[in-house]
């Protein structure tokens, strides 16, 4: 695979928007962890070998472990995770395959029994951006292996 696009060629303006998200959810109030397993997910699904490599690395490095990771791809027939990971994984699930499903109630109404409002949107933002994130990297080719904790921080 060769790299198409590098990331200091897009417009300066694009990429300190996309960053300044990333500042922001690096700070919230949901677990980095959830977090993490939540983008390593999506983009599973989306199949971003980048995002994949950057996500595992973030997700051990916040706690996770390799088990978990492993069995996230079928996260509603194992034990590893809690009903608000459940609730979060459904939901990344149904929003990253907008196009095939809508937001119905029940995977929403089970976001509200974990997360305030704020939180719920915040959930939104980071699953939008991640999918933002592995639509990018699908088109510009990043060579996925290389990356290190914290080198987009």
């Amino acid at each position: 695979m060769t790299q198409r696009i590098a990331y200091q060629e897009m417009p300066k303006e694009l990429w300190a928007g996309l960053t300044k998200i990333g500042a922001y959810l690096k700070t919230c109030d949901i677990d980095q962890q959830l977090l993490s397993l939540l983008y390593y997910r999506a983009s599973q699904i989306n199949g971003c070998t980048a995002c994949l490599d950057m996500h595992a690395k973030e997700s051990i490095h916040h706690g996770d472990t390799h088990q978990r990771l492993h069995g996230v791809i079928a996260w509603r027939e194992t034990p590893y995770f809690t009903d608000k990971e459940r609730a979060a994984l459904a939901f990344t699930e149904a929003l990253t395959n907008v196009n095939q499903q809508d937001i119905d109630d029940a995977t929403f109404d089970a976001l509200t029994e974990h997360f305030t409002t704020a939180e719920i949107t915040t959930l939104t933002m980071a699953i939008a951006t991640v999918n933002t994130y592995n639509r990018i990297n699908k088109t510009f080719r990043p060579v996925p292996g290389n990356y290190k904790v914290g080198e987009y921080a």
